[in-house]
């Protein structure tokens, strides 16, 4: 619904006020019409001069009729309001969760798409596109270097970017971390390598285990090759990423039964980056890993996280806690509702 909603207001700036006020002069009167003027202003929030303005236009187009006892529908008006119902009232709910969450999580920017994406994927979709939209509107022209991360909803929002957000810019995709040993098409390897076809921009991989002891990590950052990537890794100013529940991320890592024992005990219920938190935020266990560290994001001009669904919403919650304040949240209704229920 996002971006149909952006399309139509490049063609008519600030439609969607528009007709949300005017919609709401229209519900009002259908609850309460016959109604006056000024207790039509002061139901709706609106000055009666405004009120005036937005009335004289439902009434040319014969939504309303004034009679001596006030303000009615009329036949098409009540057509229209019936028509427009589900479409307005989903907006309006949406918009609402929008500022609500981003007030919760404490964070610039929340978009929540329709839908649970624990029930249907399909979901993820819808939020891939918003990942495109968010691309375009933050990266800025010339060179970007954006890490990405791993995982299904990763590769499935790697399938959604197009080649739009190349448009006067020079994209290279670089993985924030090594390979997890997971299927090979959801490694951040492979879903770089789709954001750039998928762009036209262009990738590089890193061609290392994320976890990897210490006498084996310092030998590796020494290899040319994966200096080179690390580097770039360092220079990103932009970050696409998910945020992982703590055991379903502990089994995707191949995490031996103690410490998957030690995150049960601490109570972790939240992943990314390596670090685990529990439901205060607190990191309870953090991997050595190659590629973005969580204290990274803070000078990056756009970081995206992209989680949806309900049962992800005491992991998004726990991550937040540490999210730079430039994050721009993208996830559904599922997800935003449990966390606002909590």
């Amino acid at each position: 619904m996002h971006q149909e909603i952006e399309w139509i207001e490049r063609v008519i700036p600030d439609v969607i006020d528009t007709i949300s006020r005017r919609y709401a002069v229209l519900k009002h009167i259908a609850l309460a019409g016959p109604i006056g003027r000024r207790s039509l202003a002061d139901a709706v929030g609106m000055s009666e001069r405004i009120l005036r303005t937005e009335a004289d236009c439902l009434k040319k187009q014969d939504l309303i009729a004034t009679t001596k006892s006030g303000m009615i529908l009329t036949d098409k008006g009540r057509e229209v309001i019936q028509g427009l119902s589900s479409f307005i009232d989903q907006l309006l709910d949406l918009k609402q969760l929008e500022v609500q969450l981003s007030q919760k999580l404490g964070i610039t920017n929340c978009l929540v798409v329709a839908g649970n994406s624990d029930n249907d994927r399909d979901v993820v979709d819808e939020m891939g596109k918003l990942v495109t939209n968010t691309l375009k509107t933050l990266l800025p022209h010339g060179k970007n270097v954006i890490a990405a991360m791993g995982g299904t909803t990763m590769a499935q929002i790697a399938d959604c970017l197009t080649p739009e957000i190349s448009r006067n810019r020079e994209l290279l995709f670089v993985p924030a971390r090594g390979g997890l040993g997971e299927r090979v098409e959801i490694q951040a390897n492979n879903v770089c390598a789709r954001m750039a076809l998928c762009t036209g921009g262009k990738s590089r991989s890193l061609y290392v285990p994320e976890q990897v002891s210490e006498s084996t990590y310092r030998p590796l950052l020494k290899e040319p090759a994966i200096q080179e990537v690390v580097a770039l890794i360092k220079q990103s100013n932009a970050v696409i990423h998910s945020i992982g529940t703590a055991m379903h991320m502990a089994h995707r890592r191949s995490m031996s039964k103690d410490l998957v024992a030690m995150l049960k005990e601490k109570r972790a219920v939240g992943e990314a980056f390596g670090y685990f938190f529990d439901e205060s935020g607190r990191v309870v266990y953090r991997i050595s890993r190659i590629g973005i560290q969580l204290e990274d994001l803070a000078s990056m001009d756009c970081v995206v996280a992209v989680a949806g669904g309900a049962s992800k919403a005491k992991a998004i919650v726990s991550y937040m806690n540490h999210a730079p304040k430039q994050t721009c949240l993208i996830t559904d209704e599922g997800a935003a509702k449990a966390i606002l229920k909590e």
